[in-house]
């Protein structure tokens, strides 16, 4: 599907439903995907995208917009410790670009410090051996940005 359409079947699937917010952990190689549930109250995992190109990704993430009812996506946003951009925040804010570019929706970028860090603790108390973490941690952590973000929002709407 092109762009246009792709955005005009995100809008009128909406309509008239709860709307979704999609949280991304973006990686080099792979992207975790992470859906809220129609209240925004809690994250799910979705699955791990294996990235080839951009065409191929946004073609992939419109699917899953359209599938979930996704009106707004949060992009984790990896600043250095400091607070610097870090080169792969650089990338994640190109990335968050595309995905306003190519969907017209709200794109927010969250401060994802830790959070792969953290995933590996999730999946290591979950008995998970770390061989067996490669295919889930970018989900894991696509669902500890989008939990951070909604808690976030909740909060601000208090």
């Amino acid at each position: 599907m092109d762009g246009d359409r792709d955005k005009a079947m995100a809008g009128q699937e909406l309509r008239g439903r709860p709307v979704r917010v999609m949280g991304l952990d973006v990686g080099d190689r792979r992207v975790g995907v992470a859906v809220s549930d129609e209240l925004g109250l809690t994250a799910q995992p979705v699955l791990t995208l294996v990235r080839t190109n951009r065409k191929q990704d946004m073609k992939s993430l419109g699917r899953l917009l359209r599938r979930y009812g996704c009106g707004e996506i949060v992009v984790g946003n990896p600043l250095y410790m400091s607070g610097d951009l870090s080169p792969q925040a650089v990338k994640a804010q190109a990335f968050a670009e595309w995905l306003r570019e190519e969907f017209g929706l709200p794109v927010h970028l969250w401060d994802e410090r830790l959070t792969t860090t953290e995933a590996h603790r999730h999946l290591h108390a979950a008995g998970r051996a770390g061989s067996e973490h490669k295919g889930v941690v970018d989900q894991v952590a696509a669902v500890l940005i989008l939990e951070s973000w909604l808690a976030a929002k909740s909060r601000s709407a208090s």
